[in-house]
């Protein structure tokens, strides 16, 4: 059964999330994704291929992304949210026979779905702004400064709903009697 470009994205995506976070075995993770999803060696392997000409290019992505994420530091975005924007602007500027709407679409799908509404938002008008500064259009960066701070704060109120928890309480406070200790 052939595999769907959303489907395939969605691979592309966990295989890169992988690969900036912890650098994993090919087998391994060839192995891991073919039981855990159910497709074939074959559709691993395209995926990883991706993920390889996605790795050649991420310099250039990378810098791209922080030319326009100026009101977001680039180390700020989070690691689901940061390999979303990477496969998008590979998309976008590395591999031109995806059309553009279909690519930012896709990019805020992904982010629904692994990430926050928040983010899509964020992804959306980061692709978008991106996209249209390549073609000389004028670009309207009030929506990415929007969409950042919205990010930011969800992000805050992550942080302060899970200091409420008693057990992230009791966490927090270990994590700092151990650092007054050292």
């Amino acid at each position: 059964m052939a595999l769907s470009q959303q489907k395939f994205r969605e691979i592309v995506l966990q295989l890169l999330y992988s690969q900036d976070i912890a650098h994993p075995d090919e087998n391994i993770m060839t192995d891991l994704i073919m039981n855990e999803l159910s497709i074939s060696k074959k559709n691993v392997r395209l995926a990883q291929e991706k993920v390889q000409k996605i790795v050649v290019q991420l310099a250039e992505i990378d810098s791209k992304i922080s030319s326009v994420s100026l009101s977001y530091h680039f180390n700020r975005i989070q690691t689901v949210t940061k390999n979303i924007l990477r496969l998008g602007v590979f998309e976008l500027f590395f591999e031109t026979d995806i059309p553009q709407k279909v690519v930012i679409a896709e990019a805020i799908r992904l982010s629904r779905k692994f990430s926050t509404p928040e983010s899509a938002s964020f992804v959306n008008a980061l692709l978008d702004q991106l996209y249209q500064k390549s073609k000389g259009e004028e670009v309207n960066s009030n929506l990415l400064v929007e969409s950042s701070q919205i990010l930011e704060q969800s992000e805050q109120v992550a942080a302060d709903f899970s200091l409420e928890s008693p057990l992230s309480k009791e966490k927090h406070n270990e994590i700092l009697d151990s650092h007054e200790n050292t």
